[in-house]
């Protein structure tokens, strides 16, 4: 399913400002989970946070399999636009000041209407920590980009196994959220931004 054109229009616009995303259509398969299966989202931001030191941040919730740290995403709320959400969510699950350098990715997924909008950002100020208890985020840690692949296959190698946590199987969800990762893998070492 497409996005809808004031959606487009908003890529469009933000693509203006921070350069032109790469555009991705990735297939799912197995059966719904969270964050696709929800009705109150049209979509999630990846929050690709360089720290000053040059890495970029990962998390781990505290319900999540055991290793599976991954890039921070957060839902974009119907009526809510992508940038709004982009700064909503690194408030709340980092606390940390940051600046939008880059416009990464729009990676769309099939048969849902659902997209992950990925915006590479710099730390500029603040203190690293959770502002919603909700995230249940149990800790950060700082990867090179090079490690952004053995993230994803981290990921894909979830346990098969259904979690009401997620309302899903952890082995679908973690296919899904690895695709991200690889894309932005590929935009951060190979630069110029294309469309699939």
């Amino acid at each position: 399913m497409p996005l809808a054109p004031i959606i487009e229009t908003e890529i469009a616009a933000l693509a203006t400002r921070y350069g032109a995303p790469r555009r991705i259509i990735a297939m799912i398969d197995g059966n719904p989970f969270d964050p696709v299966a929800q009705s109150d989202r049209y979509g999630e931001v990846c929050m690709v946070v360089q720290r000053r030191n040059g890495r970029l941040l990962t998390a781990i919730k505290t319900f999540y399999p055991a290793g599976c740290f991954r890039l921070l995403t957060g839902g974009v709320e119907h009526g809510e636009t992508i940038e709004a959400a982009l700064h909503r969510e690194v408030a709340e699950e980092t606390g940390l000041h940051t600046v939008i350098r880059r416009f990464l990715a729009v990676v769309e997924y099939p048969p849902y209407a659902f997209a992950t909008f990925a915006f590479l950002l710099d730390e500029c100020g603040g203190k690293l920590g959770s502002r919603d208890p909700h995230e249940r985020i149990g800790a950060f840690r700082d990867i090179d980009a090079h490690e952004l692949p053995a993230l994803a296959a981290t990921l894909e190698a979830a346990p098969d196994r259904f979690d009401d946590e997620i309302g899903g199987n952890w082995r679908d969800w973690g296919r899904f959220r690895a695709i991200i990762h690889r894309v932005v893998y590929e935009v951060l070492t190979h630069g110029a931004a294309d469309k699939d």
